[in-house]
């Protein structure tokens, strides 16, 4: 007979190879594979879909999904943001996403403080903005990818 423990144990292994295989399910969609309304929402990413990472896709699958829901202003930002992804280097894409995370570990009032000073900045003209970048490089790095 079968320990309680032992059938716990397979048990425990059996939901986790199940839900392996649906999570690996979907993240492998090749383009081919997606429906006309993910291709339109995700045509920056087209060339380059193949090689994305399953936990990419999987970002981008949502992003699909949610799209229809969107007002036209945030479709709008969608677009832009795919297609500035899909024109940066691994090297630009990595750097982001660490800039994500840093902004995303920081207290709420020091978050609300960077989107004011981000605010700001957009109101400048574009000579001052420029004048900017080229005075602190480092400071105003990506500053107008949005």
């Amino acid at each position: 007979m079968v320990s309680f423990k032992k059938r716990f144990k397979y048990l425990i292994f059996f939901v986790l190879l199940i839900s392996g295989q649906a999570m690996a399910g979907e993240s492998t969609v090749s383009w081919a594979e997606l429906n006309d309304s993910q291709k339109q929402v995700l045509n920056p990413l087209a060339s380059e879909w193949d090689t994305l990472r399953p936990w990419q896709r999987e970002k981008m699958l949502d992003i699909a999904r949610d799209y229809p829901k969107m007002d036209a202003a945030k479709q709008a930002l969608v677009q832009k943001r795919l297609g500035n992804w899909s024109r940066m280097t691994p090297y630009e894409r990595e750097n982001a996403r660490k800039s994500h995370q840093q902004f995303q570990s920081l207290s709420a009032d020091k978050k609300n403080e960077l989107r004011k000073k981000w605010v700001e900045y957009q109101k400048l003209p574009e000579s001052e903005r420029a004048r900017l970048r080229a005075e602190s490089p480092e400071v105003y790095q990506d500053a107008d990818l949005n």
